[in-house]
């Protein structure tokens, strides 16, 4: 598929090129505006070595009524790094600003989160090695792989 193919170039090595950063700068501003599903948000977190706010966006999955982030390209991330950095301090934009805190999912609770992250983004796809509509065991063997965060409302 097409789409994939893309994907897979453009987050090539875990990081987006030229074209997925523009993008992806893109897609944080429309995320932040509020004019789509609200479980498309804008993540703003402090830089760890800049302290200076960094975005970008990135879809919601939805359990039981709690809300929870995805990492997509794995443990090493920027955002991921950020994020623990910042002891979990973060926004979420859409349309208004959340200040958020983001508990990371131990493993042995991702599997089920993962799908629903899968269900919903189509662009995490070509990164997760599991297909959206396998069984649970599948989503097990890759839990440890895929960083997993809950949302809590800042107190």
């Amino acid at each position: 598929m097409l789409h994939e193919r893309f994907a897979r170039w453009a987050y090539r090595g875990g990081r987006p090129n030229r074209l997925a950063a523009v993008l992806n700068r893109g897609w944080a501003a429309v995320h932040a505006w509020g004019m789509l599903p609200d479980y498309l948000v804008t993540l703003e977190v402090a830089g760890r070595k800049t302290g200076k706010p960094v975005t970008l966006p990135l879809v919601m999955a939805v359990c039981d009524g709690e809300r929870y982030v995805v990492s997509m390209l794995g443990d090493g991330v920027g955002w991921v790094r950020n994020v623990r950095a910042a002891g979990g301090r973060a926004a979420l934009l859409h349309g208004r600003r959340e200040e958020v805190r983001l508990e990371e999912v131990p493993v042995e609770r991702r599997a089920p989160l993962i799908k629903a992250y899968l269900k919903r983004a189509p662009g995490g796809r070509p990164h997760i090695a599991v297909d959206k509509d396998s069984p649970l065991e599948a989503f097990e063997a890759v839990a440890a792989e895929v960083p997993v965060f809950r949302v809590v409302a800042a107190a």
